[in-house]
């Protein structure tokens, strides 16, 4: 939101110092004309509250309703986590009673991407916000110091060296901030290092303060003079990780069956819990699930992961199973050159999986069940480490499968009170209805259970009624419903029966407006929030809720928050009775979807870019829902305005297919309508970011856009997309063209983020050629534009293209800086391939500083994450830096070993940068080793592939290398020519070879007698 009027921008900062509270108009005023008041103060005042108001409404529309006209002045209404310090103080309260430290980090990179600049920062010197500034700064601060001390029980401490001595040199005083960079330098083993900052501290202190330092430094100090061994960090066990949701309820009378599945499920790759709707599989399956999820008592090493499947169409593919089990295990389709190599799906999934030891659950199978089945038959084949748990209404009939038939729970035998007690089925109800079991109800309660046949749903129906109806009323009414049925012992379908008519009878006792909103809430495919449930179902929060008391709405916990769903049995019966409401109540979701991504879309592009990321995820479902049916119906306007919204989202998640398919979803739909060639350029874009040949000409396209796209908003972004997507895959003069025309566009239509979104892909392209200066200006107007921004995204695209410029500046503090600030966006956005590159960025400045141990180690954990993704040039990128450390270290076979391994793939891959370096090492090794020709050979090839992608600082590195191998063949003069031509070549582009990278040419050197 863009508030350009200073005193406008004074009166928020006003109202939100004082949240939900009046501020007085003579208050206000003050602070506003303190040094001149105008003639009429109180209606300049009210001028500046309308402003305010519709800078608020222009950012979300009714949000001018948030600024209230209240005696003696206004105030600010907002709820207490929709205003950024208000949310940031909830975050460090739940990080600080977390036990786990990876719960604590997490919340705490919560809160803290939540700053993005000084608080109040246009108003530090003012009296009002003075107070608020000083409060806020030191809660920030303690935060910084409880996420440090949290990363050092992950053993993060490499990483922070880094991060906590910029922190220190800022707030030198800070004791406990001190402690943690402390104890990171002595794991780090820099012990000399630790002590030394510690001195440094006492000697600021004693001068600045006349204090020591507090009891708890010295004694760290103390501990690391003695080198305690509780200094170390600790080998923390492995935890697998998992999704498994959290339930709301005590899972009652399934102990038993939650044994024999576990002992099944030791023994076998496939266990299928069939049974009809309400039997509980899902319930089950979850708690046998949970006992296997922790790796430390033995279950499976890559963790226990859910992917519900109730969202999915019934048209679904394996394809599309695959897709959601990738969404859940968090791996990103890539999207550059190589992700043609592992372009479907079911392979990048079956790649994933193929050397892990992990049980993946399928939940709600029976709606998909060949896809599940093609899919799971293939994965249990290549992947022999891969266990499956899946929940149906049938079996799978994939070889091996072992089938369980999930019970009803177990009913009393006798009228024994110990009988009754014993009984499952008893424990249940009696547990859902808040009672205790006696002699005055226990005739009531075992015809309850009896009745209805020990079915989980069906009893917890049952037991929501109890309150208004009392048990023995509920008993005998009951009686009534069942006596159509047979009076014998019902099995089979018959228990179905019984379900159907306890979720009929519960239906027929809700008032009729509780009737319509249950069959409404049946248009939802997974779950739904209270908020959409007011716009589809037309409903109220308390109606919702009391769905929920009578147990016909299941609430569930996410990381958002919470949701809602009906449960497969009730939706079924709900949708039935929707009949002549379907086709509007379905319009209804689908507009309501359709708004939501037309809200969320400008906010990821922002600030609150995490924040509606996990929105959009919890929606994933409903979203692909509502495209459905909009195809389904020949929506196309509804479809495309969906897609349109949704193509960032899939981009930023790394779901292409996902993306591709929508986009042809709604292309397949005949329009005359303005978004119809934005899509066809958006498929062009995603063609390209999978690696693919797009088939049309990307000029063409281009073209088409700038004739046919109405707004020169959406027609600049889509020029950008085009070119962004063809860096890397197409024409670099296309390229070129491409962003220069979308800048031009952009800042035409003043549009900051396309701005800065071009320029930072303009740097890319002149880093790519080592125009250094105009890479480094395009980067940092970038950066400078996104940080403004709160483009998360953005930002560490920038900070990526300055570190890769401060590395060849050889400025290693800065690039270090950088890469840090870059990791920490990457985790934060869930980039896991981000956070690779990051890592091995960090990897190659420790490097460069001679801290080799650091660079193996950083490096190594990059490699691993890489391959957990399967990205492969996050792997490449990896495994490089492991050959660097390698040959300066001497280990001259361990570098080839690491640098073979990518050539063939290299060579395949167009345009790719690494080629080049790769021979170029593999050069000096042979040199290392005493044999020039091999050496001269593998440079020659290097310099081929340095002018093939036209980058002159690859080419001196290979005319270095060249220069190096007739040295050692005793042909001087050309290897001073040679080097000659690469100093000449170095100095054009402006990037002279760094000291710390200069080993090889001082060896070589010293070989034609030119060093000093």
């Amino acid at each position: 939101m863009r508030i350009p009027e200073l005193k406008v921008r004074a009166v928020l900062a006003d109202l939100l110092v004082h949240l939900n509270q009046p501020v007085s108009a003579d208050r206000l005023t003050d602070h506003l004309y303190s040094d001149a008041p105008p003639a009429r103060p109180g209606g300049a005042l009210q001028l500046k509250v309308s402003r305010l108001r519709k800078a608020l409404d222009e950012a979300e529309p009714g949000a001018r309703s948030l600024v209230v006209s209240k005696s003696p002045g206004y105030l600010l209404s907002a709820e207490s986590e929709s205003v950024d310090a208000e949310l940031f103080q909830s975050l460090v309260r739940r990080a600080q009673a977390a036990a786990d430290p990876r719960d604590r980090a997490r919340l705490l990179a919560d809160a803290l991407r939540l700053w993005r600049g000084p608080a109040y920062a246009d108003f530090a010197d003012e009296p009002f916000t003075r107070s608020a500034i000083v409060r806020l700064e030191e809660e920030r601060l303690v935060a910084l110091e409880e996420q440090a001390e949290a990363r050092l029980d992950l053993g993060e401490h490499h990483l922070l060296v880094g991060e906590l001595g910029d922190l220190v040199t800022q707030y030198p005083l800070r004791q406990r901030l001190r402690a943690a960079y402390l104890t990171a330098l002595y794991r780090s083993g820099r012990h000399g290092d630790a002590l030394d900052s510690y001195e440094e501290l006492r000697r600021q202190l004693a001068d600045e303060l006349g204090l020591d330092p507090a009891p708890e430094l010295v004694a760290l100090q103390t501990a690391i003079l003695r080198q305690d061994p509780e200094l170390t960090a600790v080998e923390r066990e492995p935890v697998a990780a998992s999704n498994l949701p959290v339930p709301l309820t005590e899972l009652i009378g399934r102990e038993s069956a939650v044994r024999e599945v576990r002992k099944l499920l030791t023994t076998n790759r496939l266990l299928t819990l069939v049974g009809h709707g309400g039997v509980g599989k899902t319930r089950l399956a979850l708690a046998a699930a949970e006992g296997l999820a922790d790796a430390a008592d033995g279950g499976p090493a890559d963790g226990v992961w859910l992917v519900e499947l109730a969202a999915l169409d019934r048209s679904a593919d394996s394809g599309a199973v695959a897709g959601a089990a990738l969404a859940v295990l968090g791996i990103r389709e890539q999207s550059h050159a190589a992700s043609r190599f592992n372009a479907h799906p079911t392979k990048l999934l079956v790649d994933a999986l193929r050397n892990k030891q992990l049980l993946l659950a399928f939940d709600n199978c029976e709606h998909v069940v060949a896809a599940v089945a093609e899919l799971v038959d293939r994965l249990l084949r290549e992947a022999p480490e891969l266990q499956v748990l899946a929940t149906s209404q049938e079996a799978l009939g994939v070889p091996g499968e072992v089938v369980w038939a999930v019970p009803p729970l177990e009913l009393p035998s006798g009228d024994a009170q110990a009988e009754l007690a014993g009984s499952s089925a008893v424990r249940l109800f009696l547990a859902r209805a808040g009672l205790d079991l006696e002699p005055g109800n226990a005739a009531a309660v075992v015809a309850i259970c009896r009745g209805l046949d020990g079915i989980p749903l069906a009893l917890e129906l049952a037991a929501a009624r109890v309150r208004a109806l009392g048990v023995h009323e509920l008993a005998a009414r009951l009686d009534d419903r069942l006596q159509l049925l047979s009076s014998g012992r019902r099995t089979g379908p018959a228990r179905q029966q019984t379900l159907r008519a306890m979720i009929a009878w519960s239906w027929e006792l809700l008032a009729p407006q509780d009737q319509a909103v249950l069959r409404r809430l049946s248009a939802y495919a997974d779950s739904f929030t209270l908020e959409s449930a007011q716009v589809v179902a037309n409903s109220n929060d308390l109606t919702v809720l009391a769905l929920v008391d009578r147990s016909l709405i299941a609430p569930v916990e996410v990381r958002a928050g919470r949701r809602y769903r009906l449960l497969e049995s009730v939706r079924a019966y709900a949708a039935e009775q929707l009949a002549d409401e379907t086709q509007e109540v379905r319009h209804r979701h689908l507009q309501y979807y359709a708004d939501l991504v037309e809200r969320a879309e400008p906010h990821l592009h922002g600030a609150n870019q995490r924040t509606w990321l996990d929105r959009l995820d919890q929606e994933a479902g409903e979203l692909r829902h509502a495209l459905e049916y909009a195809v389904q119906v020949g929506d196309a306007e509804y479809a495309l305005r969906l897609v349109d919204g949704l193509v960032w989202y899939w981009f930023l998640r790394g779901r292409l297919t996902e993306a591709r398919r929508a986009v042809a979803a709604a292309l397949s739909l005949t329009t005359a309508s303005p978004l119809r060639q934005s899509a066809l350029a958006w498929a062009t874009s995603l063609t390209l970011l999978r690696g693919d040949s797009p088939g049309d000409d990307v000029r063409d396209v281009a073209a088409a856009v700038r004739d046919r796209i109405g707004t020169p908003e959406k027609r600049a972004r889509v020029i950008w997309a085009l070119a962004f997507a063809n860096r890397g895959f197409g024409d670099p003069a296309t390229t070129d063209d491409l962003v220069d025309l979308a800048l031009s566009e952009l800042r035409a239509v003043d549009d900051r983020w396309g701005v800065a979104a071009a320029l930072n892909l303009r740097a890319t392209l002149h880093r790519s050629r080592s125009e250094l200066a105009d890479a480094e200006r395009d980067a940092r107007e970038a950066e400078d534009l996104f940080r403004e921004l709160g483009d998360r995204w953005g930002l560490l695209k920038a900070t990526s293209t300055l570190a890769e410029l401060a590395e060849i500046d050889g400025d290693y503090d800065r690039a270090g800086q950088l890469h840090r600030t870059g990791l920490r966006l990457a985790e934060e956005l869930e980039l896991w391939s981000e956070v690779s590159f990051k890592l091995s960025g960090l990897g190659r400045i420790a490097l460069l500083t001679g801290d080799l141990s650091t660079s193996a180690e950083l490096h190594a954990q990059a490699l691993q994450l890489a391959a957990d993704q399967l990205d492969q040039v996050a792997q490449e990128f990896a495994e490089i830096g492991l050959a660097l450390t390698a040959r300066r270290q001497g280990r001259l076979d361990a570098a080839e070993n690491h640098l073979s391994r990518w050539l063939s793939w290299l060579d395949r891959v167009d345009g790719e940068p690494g080629l080049a370096l790769v021979l170029a090492e593999l050069g000096f090794i042979a040199e290392l080793r005493g044999d020039p020709e091999t050496a001269l050979a593998r440079h020659l090839e290097s310099q081929a592939a340095a002018k093939r992608i036209g980058d002159p600082r690859a080419v001196a590195l290979a005319l270095e290398g060249q220069a190096g191998a007739h040295s050692l063949a005793g042909r001087l003069d050309e290897a001073r020519q040679l080097l000659a031509a690469a100093a000449a070549l170095r100095t054009s582009v402006g990037a002279p070879l760094p000291p710390a990278e200069s080993a090889d040419l001082i060896r070589i050197g010293n070989r034609l007698g030119i060093n000093e």
